[in-house]
């Protein structure tokens, strides 16, 4: 389950999944253990890490290291994706298959060459054997991570549906008006 990193690289993957997890309040002893718990990726820039949908190999998490990664959903338009995110070092990617091996929620793309740890479900269920206070710690960190994101998914909803709703009072109007000089149209003929 341990494999050892070089000092400097394991020591700045360490720092950035303890500034990832905030609430878990992991100390650097502890995101040592669980680095050295993860497995080292290298993804070429324009490779799909993930994708939407995606129900294999759908059980892990990603600390990204180095790099740029783009994710994004379907629009329900061929074509026309949604921008959900662009996620830098220090950010998580595929918590939720982490945590409930479900299909992919969104298609993340590498937009850099990235640099990558990941983290199986298998992998963590082995830490949490050896190292529960840890393995508690990580997860309260996911959890935090995935409650920003749905809380900003919140927000965005919002958003959307006041400008919806001014989008519809605006074609009301507009609807309301061309009935008018229709019906006005239709008065002096």
């Amino acid at each position: 389950m341990t494999t050892r990193r070089p000092g400097p690289l394991r020591d700045e993957a360490a720092r950035m999944l303890m500034h990832s997890s905030i609430v878990a309040e992991l100390d650097a002893h502890e995101a040592r253990l669980v680095i050295d718990a993860m497995s080292p990726m290298l993804i070429e820039a324009g490779t799909v890490i993930m994708e939407e949908g995606q129900t294999d190999d759908a059980d892990y998490m990603a600390l990204l290291l180095e790099g740029q990664v783009r994710a994004e959903t379907a629009s329900g338009v061929p074509g026309e994706e949604v921008v959900i995110s662009i996620l830098n070092p220090g950010q998580l990617i595929g918590e939720m298959g982490l945590l409930d091996g479900s299909p992919r929620s969104a298609t993340c793309t590498a937009l850099t060459d990235v640099k990558m740890a990941t983290l199986s479900r298998a992998t963590l269920r082995g830490l949490v054997e050896v190292q529960p206070a840890v393995a508690a710690r990580l997860l309260l960190g996911v959890a935090q991570s995935m409650a920003q994101r749905v809380r900003e998914s919140n927000r965005r909803l919002r958003t959307l549906s006041q400008v919806t709703r001014a989008l519809q009072r605006e074609l009301d109007a507009a609807h309301a008006v061309n009935r008018r000089l229709l019906d006005d149209g239709e008065l002096s003929s």
